[in-house]
């Protein structure tokens, strides 16, 4: 029996990767499991995380070319799918699956890429109603970003053709399908903003497909694009079921393209029936108004100031002077009447008058302080007090006073 010579570490270790390596069953491997240790460096662009489940963990990586590829936001506690191969780092003796793909369990990657996205845009408030732009009543212009070979831009074309004749149709052909498909739509809405002045209103879609088939609308990029478009927008992506990012950051969303033609331009009928009804009403209004000037016209040829001003002159001339002659005549009658019930006041003041008393032989005595003394009881003997008569006043010395009871003449 012979004994072979002990390996080292590393040789272990790299004979374990060539028999994993050499294995068809480990070259190609899925691996279900839960996310756990989830560790993402931005600078290499690598991922490494962990996949367990009740009883075991598998260490993983994936590396930043097929990282960059996930269609959604892996995280701890999501149950995944990973595909790969599973081999050895020798340095570490560890072994590990190098994951080349990764998909939610039970649920598919786009669709969640799908919810991530749309639940971030909406925090951004790109979605908010606030900042969606109103449609033109009457676009000049009218551009749409599909692709030229559809039937999406036939019907789009058809009905505007049909209900808006007068509005001109400018494409911007884009791919709506495939890998290509979201830079050429972001291209079309970049051209529009950049050339404002082309169109009022855009419409962007294609027809129906599956979910897959309509996810160049669900790009990130094309939703800010539109976002930041100065050009109201229409999404009019597949069917009235389907939904997409671009239907919720749009300013209007259609079911179908041709639901979003009828919205981007008015029927030329309502337009014939709006004009009718304008003109029924402006006729209205200016046989109103001729109505009133006629009337106007037949009440100045009716009016004697008008019709025979000089006529009329003399006649209100006449009135005018026989009301200033009534009034002079009611005015000096007024005067008289004045003048008489004035004598009378004088006649009775000049009874009532104080100087009419003294004209009589009477007098008014003053004291010092030029305060009518009315008794004798307020005199003292030796004061000197004026007297007040009819033709002047003269001051006299009290010599005695004496108080009489009765007053006799």
């Amino acid at each position: 029996m012979s004994v072979r010579a002990p390996l080292t570490v590393s040789q272990v270790n790299e004979l374990v990767r060539m028999t994993l390596d050499s294995s068809k069953m480990f070259s190609s491997i899925a691996v279900i499991g839960e996310i756990s240790n989830l560790k993402v460096h931005f600078a290499s662009g690598h991922i490494y995380f962990s996949l367990k489940d009740e009883d075991s963990v598998l260490k993983c990586v994936m590396f930043r070319p097929h990282a960059i590829k996930l269609q959604f936001a892996a995280d701890n506690g999501m149950k995944v799918i990973a595909k790969g191969r599973l081999t050895v780092f020798p340095r570490d003796g560890q072994y590990q699956l190098y994951a080349e793909s990764m998909e939610p369990d039970g649920l598919g990657s786009r669709y969640l890429a799908f919810e991530q996205l749309k639940n971030k845009l909406a925090l951004e408030g790109l979605f908010d109603e606030k900042r969606k732009k109103k449609l033109p009543a009457m676009p000049k212009r009218i551009g749409v970003i599909t692709s030229a070979s559809g039937a999406a831009f036939q019907d789009i074309l058809n009905i505007l053709k049909r209900r808006y004749p007068i509005g001109e149709v400018l494409l911007y052909p884009a791919s709506v399908q495939g890998g290509d498909a979201p830079s050429t739509l972001i291209g079309g809405v970049k051209w529009f903003s950049q050339h404002r002045e082309v169109a009022d209103v855009l419409i962007i879609g294609r027809g129906g497909g599956s979910f897959e088939d309509l996810n160049a609308f669900n790009d990130e990029r094309l939703a800010r694009a539109i976002a930041d478009c100065p050009i109201p927008v229409i999404s009019a992506v597949g069917h009235e079921t389907d939904f997409t990012i671009c239907d919720f950051v749009s300013d209007m969303r259609a079911p179908t393209p041709s639901a979003a033609a009828e919205l981007a331009a008015p029927s030329a009928d309502m337009l014939a029936n709006t004009v009718s009804s304008c003109k029924e009403r402006m006729e209205a209004s200016l046989s109103g108004k001729i109505d009133k000037l006629s009337d106007r016209v037949r009440y100045c040829a009716e009016n004697r100031m008008l019709s025979s001003p000089l006529e009329a002159i003399n006649e209100k001339e006449t009135l005018f002077l026989h009301k200033k002659e009534l009034f002079h005549v009611s005015a000096e009658r007024y005067l008289k009447d004045r003048q008489l019930k004035l004598g009378n006041f004088a006649e009775k003041l000049e009874v009532l008058s104080p100087l009419s008393v003294l004209k009589r032989g009477y007098a008014a005595v003053f004291d010092a302080e030029n305060k009518v003394v009315s008794s004798v009881q307020n005199i003292q003997n030796g004061e000197i007090l004026s007297m007040q008569f009819a033709d002047g006043r003269t001051k006299v010395q009290v010599l005695q006073s004496e108080r009489e009871d009765t007053f006799s003449e």
